[in-house]
């Protein structure tokens, strides 16, 4: 197989009937370290909000339990592109999510929010930092992707286009990005774990690393200083440089799903999908994404 030749078998299909398809070939053959690091960055923009980051602060997951929560999100999510929303797998992680998400009030535009970061930061990451832009059949199948796990979690509203998508996660951080406490305590609790990822005396450059990569109203909603241009310069021609690399090697033969990942560190004896996440009870700590709209919250798959 040649370096092109996956995306010319992903032009062949239809965008909207093989969307699992397309998504699984894009985010596990073509871009899986991008994925998982656009991902990443979607969630982390979350926590700018103070109406998700200072509840997400006092539920305290994401800050005593930072490598756990990263792990059971990802594990989750991963469940879904890799069986398909139908397969018992896909059925069970979907249900798992609901289940956490129904114990708790949460808006329908915090949770479409939230779906928009999954679909819009990846494309936008990709066309900055990957090996090549993303194809159309690539955007539309993305947005299909999220689209049914969004209705699947009983979302309302939900954009039907990548550019709806766009619209909608721009104008909602326009006007809801800003300071809070308890947000920048899981920003540093977020950063402090991905640290952990490299050798020790590297932490500290990581997490300039990080800030060099983060949009100006993130570093403002969360107070930091921003790093020199020169240092936000280099470590985006860094990870450019990583991208037109990729695009010299061998196109990958097997899928990299997220229980393959070194950075899942929380089941080293495996796990089971219908236990991951959080069983909250009554006044307990517990939640990924919380709001305060009952009326608004989502249906069980």
């Amino acid at each position: 197989m040649k370096r092109y030749d996956r995306l010319r078998q992903i032009r062949r299909l239809d965008p909207e009937k093989d969307s699992l398809t397309i998504y699984r070939l894009s985010s596990t053959y073509e871009f899986p370290w991008d994925y998982m690091r656009a991902l990443e960055l979607a969630l982390y923009r979350t926590y700018a909000v103070p109406s998700i980051g200072g509840l997400l602060a006092r539920t305290a997951e994401l800050t005593d339990r930072t490598q756990r929560r990263y792990d059971d999100t990802t594990l989750l999510l991963d469940a879904i592109v890799e069986h398909g929303f139908d397969a018992d797998e896909g059925r069970s992680a979907i249900r798992r999510i609901n289940q956490m998400h129904r114990s708790y009030a949460i808006s329908n535009d915090d949770m479409r929010y939230v779906l928009c970061t999954f679909v819009v930061t990846p494309r936008r990451w990709i066309d900055a930092y990957g090996w090549r832009r993303l194809s159309s059949h690539e955007v539309i199948a993305s947005v299909v992707h999220y689209r049914t796990l969004g209705q699947r979690m009983g979302i309302k509203e939900i954009p039907r286009s990548y550019e709806e998508f766009a619209a909608c996660l721009d104008s909602y951080e326009e006007a809801h990005f800003g300071w809070d406490e308890g947000g920048r305590k899981v920003s540093d609790a977020t950063l402090a774990l991905m640290g952990t990822w490299f050798p020790r005396p590297l932490e500290p450059a990581t997490r300039t690393a990080i800030l060099a990569l983060l949009d100006d109203s993130l570093l403002r909603a969360f107070r930091y200083d921003p790093p020199s241009d020169l240092t936000r310069a280099l470590v985006r021609r860094a990870v450019r440089l990583r991208g037109r690399a990729v695009r010299l090697l061998p196109p990958r033969t097997t899928p990299s799903h997220a229980r393959q990942n070194w950075r899942i560190k929380s089941y080293p004896n495996g796990y089971r999908l219908d236990a991951l996440g959080t069983f909250p009870v009554s006044g307990a700590r517990g939640c990924p994404v919380l709001a305060t709209d009952p009326s608004r919250a989502p249906s069980a798959e």
